[in-house]
C-alpha cells in the first residue's frame, strides 16, 4: 500500500494508536531523537509512541514523559515478535541501516517510513525527500533531518523543541558515592571531560585535556572528572597517564550514572560524541571540539556551546552523513589556550545565569 496524501498519515491516525520509531545506536543518536518525539507527544498526546533502541541506550528515555514504551533490541528474532505483537500501524525508521531495515520489515507495519536512498528501500512505502530537496540545505542539522519523516506525514511544522534527558535519583546518589571515593566532595563544582570519540581522527590529545583539568583547578576552582567510556579501550591507557593527578577518572559509569554525572556537571569539555549530546540534553554548557565531523549538522541543539574546530569542509552524502573534503589543520594542532577561551565564555555565561535567576528570585520574594 502506497498512500496518494503521505501528509494525512498521522492526522487520520485513530485516537490512542500506536506508533512505532527505530532508532539503534547509539547514545548521541537517541538523545537527538527526543525532539521530535517531544513534537509528537506535544501535538498529539494520545498516541503512544514506542521506540526500539538497544539496551545500553534505552537510559536516554529514562523517565521521558513522550515515550509510552521502549521495546529492547536484543536479539533479531525476539525484537521482531514483540513488534509484531503490537501491530503498529506505522513505523518511522530513523537509522536506516540494514539491520533497522530488516526489523521493519520484520514488524509488518502496512506504514513504513524511511528516507529516499537509504539501504532496501524497497521494504518502505512511505519515502522522505532527502534534507537537501527537504530543506533546501544540505547543512540542516541532524534534528532538523530526523524530524522530516514526521512532518512529511503530517506533524505541523514548527518550532523544534531541545534535546532531553532525564536522570534518575537512585543514579545521582550513585555517581556521589563513586566521586566521593575520588575526592570530589558533594556540591563541589566539576567538569566533565570526554577525550574519546569514535574515530582516532576525532580526539583532541588527552595532554591537552590535562592542561585543560590543570587551569580549571587553579583558575577556577573546578575539578575535573574524565569519562571513559565502553568504547575507549585504545586511548585509556594514554588517558590514565596524561589525566594523572589532575583529575578523577571514572571507568566503570553506565549510560544511567553518565548522564546523571554529566546532568550535575559545571560544564562539558569533549570532542563530538554521545556524551556531548547528553550534556546539551541536560542543559549543561558545552565546549565542543571538531574535526572530522560537520559541526552544522552535530553542534549541541539548543544549549549553550561554543565549538572549537579544524575549519574543515564537508560534502553531503546522503541524510545526516556528510563526507570531509578538506581540512586547514588537525585536530592536535588545535591550541589549548582555543579552548581554554571557549571555557572562560562558557563560566562567564554560566555564572551570569545564576546570578540572573537569584536576582529573579529574589526580586519574586520583595514581591510576595
Amino acid at each position: 500500500m502506497i498512500p496518494s496524501d503521505p501528509s494525512a498519515l498521522l492526522p487520520n491516525l485513530p485516537r490512542g494508536a500506536e506508533i512505532l520509531i527505530v532508532r539503534l545506536r547509539s547514545l548521541g543518536d537517541v538523545v537527538l531523537e527526543t525532539p521530535a518525539i517531544a513534537a509528537l507527544h506535544a501535538w498529539r498526546p494520545d498516541l503512544r509512541i514506542c521506540v526500539l533502541v538497544e539496551p545500553w541506550c534505552a537510559a536516554v528515555l529514562e523517565g521521558n514523559p513522550a515515550v509510552s514504551e521502549q521495546i529492547l533490541s536484543q536479539d533479531f528474532i525476539g525484537a521482531a515478535r514483540e513488534l509484531r505483537r503490537h501491530g503498529f500501524p506505522i513505523v518511522f525508521n530513523q537509522h536506516g541501516g540494514p539491520r533497522s531495515a530488516l526489523l521493519t520489515a520484520a514488524s509488518a507495519c502496512p506504514l513504513r517510513v524511511c528516507w529516499e536512498g537509504f539501504q532496501f528501500s524497497f521494504f518502505y512505502n512511505v519515502l522522505v525527500p532527502n534534507k537537501k530537496e527537504f530543506f533546501g540545505t544540505s547543512d540542516a542539522h541532524t534534528v532538523e533531518h530526523r524530524i522530516s519523516q514526521f512532518y512529511w506525514t503530517g506533524l505541523p511544522r514548527g518550532p523544534i523543541p531541545g534535546t532531553r534527558v532525564f536522570p534518575q535519583r537512585d543514579a545521582f546518589e550513585s555517581v556521589a558515592g563513586a566521586l566521593k571515593e575520588k575526592g570530589i566532595a558533594p556540591g563541589e563544582p566539576y567538569a566533565v571531560l570526554q577525550p574519546g570519540a569514535r574515530l582516532a581522527t576525532m580526539r583532541w590529545p588527552a595532554e591537552k585535556y590535562a592542561e585543560i583539568a590543570r587551569w580549571l583547578r587553579k583558575s577556577h576552582g573546578v575539578a575535573s572528572v574524565v569519562n571513559l567510556g565502553r568504547r575507549d579501550d585504545d586511548i585509556a591507557s594514554t588517558v590514565r597517564h596524561a589525566m594523572s593527578g589532575c583529575a578523577a577518572i571514572v571507568e566503570s559509569f553506565d549510560a544511567r550514572e553518565l548522564i546523571a554525572l554529566i546532568a550535575d556537571a559545571r560544564m562539558f569539555v569533549g570532542n563530538d560524541s554521545g556524551p556531548a549530546h547528553v550534556a546539551a540534553a541536560a542543559g549543561r554548557p558545552c565546549v565542543v571540539i571538531f574535526s572530522s565531523t560537520s559541526p552544522s549538522e552535530w553542534r549541541p541543539w539548543q544549549t549553550e556551546y561554543r565549538i572549537v574546530h579544524t575549519n574543515a569542509a564537508f560534502k553531503s552524502h546522503r541524510g545526516d552523513k556528510s563526507v570531509m573534503v578538506s581540512e586547514e589543520r588537525t585536530i592536535a594542532s588545535i591550541g589549548v589556550e582555543e579552548v581554554r577561551a571557549a571555557c572562560e565564555e562558557m563560566l562567564a555565561a554560566g555564572a551570569a545565569s545564576q546570578l540572573s535567576s537569584r536576582e529573579t528570585s529574589s526580586a519574586r520574594g520583595d514581591q510576595s
